[in-house]
């Protein structure tokens, strides 16, 4: 019965069907490649594929996450493999919670998607030192990435833990897993010429140990042009169309398509049109190309001090087609949905043939892909920045807007522009700017405790050097703080001539540094993510006598990127001290005495075990605006199943923690430059990460992220330990109980993308507003609905001189549905301005029922 039982298993093996193919679960796969694309199983797949990096969500989330990327037309989730995270200590391993990386890859398959794992190990990722462990550095005579024994061996034994783990778990293709793709070193052809003829041995050597781990699929390197046969090179950037793999027998691959950018401490907020990304993802196509990567099409949350640096900010949302919170971001998810359902109408054409090039005019060409010499597929490209154009293409007139792809699975009908975006827009869900849509609570009536933090030496762990000492290297990465203490005497110093007043002169490396005056804080300084470095300048007063200076440098996280950016230090590299003549004196090279960590760190101030703790103070006047401080406050937890937000706008500094989990670093009180910022940003022409900015003059984040499984039923500890001075009692927690969508759709735009069939064409001429909620939100009410001439922007719609009042027919056909569609018809809706061309205008609200 068992054997005929097993038999039976085998026959039912689970089917995913996903775009007309399958993954068959627990069935292996040859993974092999050509020059035009990844062969699996004997078939050339065209693939799109998104990166979600599994610890900047939490294990709850993760299906939900995976099936709105499935649902977004992905084929394949990339993600690193975080090497500081899971080997923390040398040889001493961790893969649970968010680390369980087992886990994420077993919910990929479950989805029905594959996997590109980017072991690396080096990840940069805006990620703390890149992804290597702090104790790597302190290996004796160790040199990273370069041709160094000590690195290499580090390396080597960590790739094969990974590659042995995956094997473990029967995850690689060939063994009914779903990884079809494997990567070592990461965008090491950026930094190679800094490490000379080393450099060069690496590479051959990474690629050789990556071989001789056999994981049966395909091996890459991004951004490396001299990647040895057969790894793969790969392209990262804003735009891959140019690139060209270093062999005609690789297929061309997008490992790194930038859907926005990183955010950093005193920058504004980047962000990139869906229209160029769109743009570029198909002339990316058009061009050859065989899988293309968002980085990221989830970025999610820096959580604890996972960050890298210099000074990147907690929320790595990226402008991404999923938000930091994972809800799906409008219009950018809908418009690259459609484009790669469209690409997809065209995959047997570009898995059969070499494109055919037609220069069509100035700026403007067509790739033509053949099945046979009557039976084709193309892309028409306009890629001036500033001119429309009308473009003859197989004896038909074609519109193409500036800086626009369109895209032809017959060599006939368009159907789909890139330019020419047809989805909702929601109104941001990250600004929570709708009281509609939220549910707030205020902490103002909350009962507050609070610790004030020690100024300088507070343990008997301190020690004395002659010497101001790097950070990094004292700290060894155990806390972001370091204090530096020394004694001053104006009696004994002469300089000074018995003076009052002086000017301190204080040299860092980075990334902060309070400075305090017998226990009295003086000054601030700060860097910023682009120069870390900075000078502190304070007029003080000391006393004759003995008098005390302490200085606390704080990191904002490692640094992640460049040529030897696991050597770049940190701390403080010189004081001076100098009277109103102009007089100094060096105390560089006196005596200091160094404690790492804060007091408050060494008690656990954040945890549960101590939120009843005596140590807490409590009173009527709760101590606002003061530097080194640790709140403490109960709060209930909203019902739902929806994230929280901690509004901290009122804070300067610090980090927080809900339940002894540390929701990362703040930095409130840092605003960004006020000009610069393109709220209205033209997607037109070549982007990068400085022409689309928004939020000037502002901070980059006062809103953080709070899973709702790190909050229970009933009182939850939040601990936040301020640095600068701020009032905890103007604190707000947020919920998101619902969302603002809308809709703006011509009479001449398209027709909807899935009314068109192979062979058959559009099934429909009529074009449509479509609506959808949040899975588990319904449309409960129509805040604007207009057929006519409307005006304004999404939650700001008025109607135009022609109107007709739809608001009827829209109630009816969406209230209580979680998504509706109304045709843009004037034989449907009516014509108050017969020969004008009319749009239909809605705004819903989505919420629970």
């Amino acid at each position: 019965m068992m054997g005929s039982k097993n038999s039976l298993a085998l026959v039912l093996l689970f089917i995913i069907v996903l775009e007309g193919y399958y993954w068959e679960r627990g069935l292996s796969a040859t993974v092999t490649y050509d020059s035009r694309a990844l062969v699996i199983d004997g078939k050339r797949r065209i693939l799109q594929s998104g990166s979600i990096h599994y610890p900047r969500s939490t294990p709850d989330v993760w299906p939900e996450l995976i099936e709105k990327s499935k649902e977004g037309g992905l084929d394949v989730i990339e993600t690193y493999v975080f090497w500081n995270y899971h080997e923390p200590v040398r040889g001493k391993y961790y893969f649970e919670g968010r680390f369980d990386l087992v886990k994420f890859v077993k919910t990929v398959q479950e989805a029905g998607l594959l996997v590109h794992l980017r072991i690396g190990p080096y990840a940069c990722a805006e990620w703390n030192y890149g992804g290597f462990p702090i104790w790597l550095h302190f290996v004796p005579g160790i040199q990273f990435r370069t041709t160094n024994e000590p690195f290499k061996k580090e390396m080597k034994r960590f790739l094969e833990k990974i590659v042995g783990l995956m094997k473990e778990e029967h995850l690689f293709a060939s063994q009914g897993g779903p990884i079809i793709l494997s990567q070592v070193e990461n965008e090491y052809g950026n930094v190679e010429w800094a490490y000379g003829v080393g450099g060069v041995l690496y590479v051959k050597w990474a690629a050789e140990t990556a071989i001789s781990l056999n994981t049966s699929v395909p091996w890459v390197m991004c951004a490396q042009k001299d990647a040895p046969d057969p790894i793969i090179n790969t392209c990262n950037g804003f735009y891959c169309d140019q690139f060209t793999p270093n062999s005609p027998n690789k297929p061309k691959i997008w490992t790194e398509n930038y859907s926005g950018w990183f955010l950093a401490f005193g920058n504004p907020i980047p962000f990139r049109p869906v229209e160029d990304l769109a743009f570029a993802v198909a002339r990316f196509f058009e061009t050859g190309g065989t899988l293309q990567n968002y980085y990221m099409y989830f970025g999610g949350t820096n959580f604890g001090r996972t960050a890298g640096g210099p000074l990147i900010a907690t929320s790595y949302d990226y402008d991404a087609p999923l938000d930091e919170y994972g809800f799906v971001r409008q219009p950018k998810w809908g418009h690259l949905r459609d484009l790669h359902k469209a690409i997809k109408q065209c995959e047997e054409y570009l898995i059969s043939s070499e494109p055919v090039h037609l220069q069509l005019g100035n700026n403007l060409e067509a790739h033509v892909y053949y099945k046979t010499s009557k039976d084709c597929a193309a892309f028409i490209a306009n890629y001036d920045s500033s001119s429309d154009a009308n473009v003859t293409f197989n004896e038909k007139l074609y519109f193409l807007p500036a800086w626009s792809v369109s895209i032809l699975p017959d060599c006939k009908n368009v159907i789909f522009n890139t330019a020419k975006v047809v989805s909702q827009r929601n109104l941001d869900v990250l600004s929570f700017a709708r009281s509609t849509t939220l549910n707030e609570l205020s902490l103002a009536s909350s009962v507050w405790s609070w610790y004030k933090e020690e100024v300088g030496v507070w343990s008997n762990n301190s020690f004395m050097d002659s010497a101001l000492l790097e950070q990094i290297n004292t700290t060894k990465d155990a806390s972001d703080y370091l204090w530096y203490t020394t004694s001053i005497n104006v009696n004994d110093d002469v300089i000074f001539d018995q003076e009052k007043e002086f000017l301190l002169h204080i040299g860092s490396l980075g990334h902060a540094a309070l400075a305090f005056v017998n226990k009295k804080l003086v000054g601030f300084g700060y860097g910023n993510h682009e120069d870390a470095s900075f000078t502190l300048d304070a007029k003080i007063s000391l006393t004759q006598g003995h008098n005390t200076l302490d200085v606390l440098s704080i990191m904002i996280g490692l640094q992640n990127y460049g040529p030897w950016f696991d050597v770049a230090g940190a701390g403080i590299y010189s004081v001076v001290l100098g009277d109103l003549t102009n007089n100094k004196n060096d105390l560089s090279s006196g005596q200091w005495i160094y404690e790492v960590g804060l007091e408050g760190e060494h008690l656990g101030l954040y945890k549960l075990s101590l939120a009843n703790s005596t140590i807490w103070s409590q009173g009527t006047a709760l101590p606002v605006n003061e530097s080194l401080i640790w709140y403490k406050v109960t709060l209930l937890a909203p019902e739902g199943k929806g994230p929280l937000t901690l509004n901290l706008s009122s804070m300067g500094k610090g980090q927080a923690w809900i339940n002894g989990q540390s929701i990362g670093r703040y930095w409130s009180a840092y605003l960004s430059p006020s000009t610069g910022c393109t709220e209205n940003c033209n997607y037109r022409g070549s982007y990068d990460q400085s022409k689309c900015l928004k939020n000037c003059g502002q901070p980059a984040q006062t809103l953080y992220h709070i899973p709702r499984t790190w909050v229970h039923t009933g009182e939850n500890l939040l601990v936040l330990h301020e640095e600068l001075g701020g009032d905890p009692a103007r604190i707000n927690l947020l919920v998101h109980t619902g969302q603002q969508i809308c809709g703006l759709i011509s009479e001449t735009d398209p027709p909807p993308f899935d009314s068109w069939k192979p062979n058959s064409g559009f099934m429909s001429q009529i074009p449509e507003v479509r609506l959808s909620c949040e899975q588990g939100w319904r449309i409960t009410s129509i805040e604007f609905a207009s057929f006519g001439t409307p005006e304004g922007n999404c939650g700001a719609f008025t109607q135009g001189g022609c109107h007709v009042d739809v608001l009827s027919t829209v109630q009816q056909a969406c209230i209580g549905n979680e998504r509706c569609s109304i045709p843009v018809s004037s034989a449907i809706l009516g014509d108050p301005c017969p020969g004008v061309i009319k749009n239909v205008a809605i705004e819903a609200l989505c919420s629970s029922p």
